[in-house]
């Protein structure tokens, strides 16, 4: 089958917050473990401590378990420095990274993930910051093609965002945004509004937003494992593909919420919670997914002309993704034409 296409992960960070599913498992939100110094900022403080050889080590070892749980071609994004140096070296070290032992890597700056603590009551400054600073030195670079902003309740306000993004998108990048995962806040619709390349988690998106997205080339792209660790409703994917919309899926592979590299994983999670069938589920992690990020016309089905993305699997067909759950059946992987590996003998 055509190789997996991830077109939302969080891959560039250091550090463990292992001992928080414990705390979360307990009743604790969220919002207490940041407020104690938990949360996206702890793993910005150990991702800024880390060195470039340890933080390579990390990032390149997840990205190999990526690749060989079938995906061929993923979105990789920054923030987890949350400053100007520390976000052009996230982005650095995944041009860095060896091609032939990890996907088709595919970057985004994300220096919009989080207010840093430096920050907290100065917040127009790191959007000045942003604008003024990383977008045009990632620009001049070469080292994104995305610009994301995680746009909701707690984090970057609408005009915050269409800040960042409207500057983002006359250096040339195209748009990505966090929608409406936590609140219904206004972000899908922003999205559509500017053009975005993608919409992404909308667990509380609206039928006025679903309307205004399906009037739109962006394409939706939703993250069930995360909404299933968050014990949260998912997305609404039924409404959404039923009112046009492209619906693509995602590992949203992150320290946090989705500590997973297998986008096959969260394909269960895409049919039993959300009401995909696994037709389309497997379309959300290949065609769809390659909309999201502008390459349909190179992966995301095997076709005369498109790049020699394929997976083999031990298994009677590619329904068993969904069906044969929480092993990983892929025995080789081949990009652009290259046996990149053979897992199994």
């Amino acid at each position: 089958m055509p190789g997996l296409v991830d077109a939302h992960t969080h891959p560039v960070w250091a550090g463990d917050r292992g001992e928080e599913i414990g705390r979360r498992l307990a009743g604790e939100s969220y919002a207490a473990i940041a407020a104690e110094g938990g949360g996206i900022l702890a793993t910005v403080q150990a991702t800024r401590t880390a060195s470039d050889l340890e933080l390579a080590g990390a990032t390149g070892k997840r990205l190999a378990r990526m690749l060989a749980s079938g995906t061929t071609t993923v979105e990789a994004k920054s923030g987890y420095g949350l400053t100007v140096d520390e976000e052009i070296r996230a982005l650095r070290l995944l041009e860095s990274l060896s091609p032939t032992r990890v996907p088709r890597i595919v970057p985004t700056l994300l220096a919009a993930h989080e207010i840093p603590p430096e920050f907290a009551q100065n917040r127009e400054e790191w959007v000045r910051l942003i604008v003024e600073e990383i977008l045009p030195r990632v620009v001049h670079e070469k080292l994104a093609r995305f610009c994301d902003v995680f746009c909701d309740e707690g984090a970057f306000s609408v005009e915050e965002s269409r800040t960042i993004l409207s500057a983002a998108r006359r250096l040339g990048l195209k748009l990505r945004i966090h929608a409406d995962e936590l609140a219904l806040t206004g972000g899908a619709r922003l999205a559509a509004e500017l053009g975005a390349a993608s919409a992404d988690h909308l667990l509380c998106i609206g039928d006025a937003e679903i309307a205004a997205l399906a009037e739109s080339h962006t394409v939706a792209v939703l993250a069930p494992g995360t909404a299933w660790w968050l014990r949260r409703r998912p997305a609404p994917a039924r409404r959404l593909i039923e009112a046009g919309v492209a619906v693509a899926i995602a590992s949203d592979s992150n320290p946090g919420t989705c500590f997973t590299e297998s986008l096959a994983s969260v394909a269960p999670h895409a049919c039993l919670d959300a009401g995909m069938t696994t037709e389309e589920a497997l379309t959300a992690a290949t065609l769809n997914a390659a909309a999201s990020l502008d390459l349909a016309g190179e992966v995301g089905t095997l076709e005369v002309g498109k790049r020699a993305d394929v997976i083999l699997l031990d298994a009677p067909d590619d329904r068993h993704l969904v069906y044969h759950w929480g092993v990983n059946l892929v025995e080789s992987v081949i990009r652009d034409g290259r046996l990149i590996e053979e897992f199994r003998s």
